[in-house]
Parts: C-alpha cells; sequence; structure tokens
C-alpha cells in the first residue's frame, strides 16, 4: 500500500501497538519485569519461582519470553501482603 507520494505506508510494529489495541487473549499478560516490579522481588527470584512452579509464566509464542496473568501476580501481592505481621508500635 502506498501513499500519496508513492511511499509505502507501514503499519505500526507490534512493539509500537499499545496495550488496550493488543488482542483481548494478550491484554491481562505482563512482562516478567512488571510482575518483578509489581511484586517487589528480582527478576531472576521470578525466574526461579517459575522453575519451581511456584508462579507459572506463560511464555510468547515467538520470542519465548517469560509472560505473566496480571491477575494471578495481583492476586499474589494480595496474599504476601495478608501474611506480613503488622506493623510494630512507634519507635521509643
Amino acid at each position: 500500500m502506498s501513499g500519496l507520494l508513492g511511499f509505502a505506508i507501514l503499519e505500526p510494529s507490534p512493539r509500537e501497538t499499545r496495550v488496550s489495541e493488543r488482542p483481548p487473549a494478550t491484554r491481562d499478560l505482563i512482562t516478567i519485569g512488571q510482575a518483578a516490579s509489581l511484586l517487589g522481588v528480582s527478576i531472576s527470584t521470578l525466574r526461579n519461582w517459575d522453575r519451581g512452579q511456584k508462579l507459572s509464566a506463560h511464555r510468547h509464542p515467538i520470542n519465548g519470553y517469560r509472560l505473566y496473568r496480571r491477575a494471578e501476580v495481583l492476586a499474589l501481592v494480595r496474599r504476601i501482603e495478608s501474611a506480613k505481621p503488622p506493623a510494630k508500635g512507634g519507635r521509643k
């Protein structure tokens, strides 16, 4: 397809596609870095959890990158937060 001056009109690359423009099946997936940030752990920790089957990653079909379901990560965050002991009183 070409524009008015004969130049090809390029479609946006997948990297340029915004989350809201992704197919519904991939909208709820986040990268390993995003998941690590939400959980407050390192990327290496998430890789270990994936190998140990503590938090399963889904693989991107083309590049094999680990992707996590946002709902699963947020559920884990809630479980971690609820398991923390209550904060102690003020300083003395």
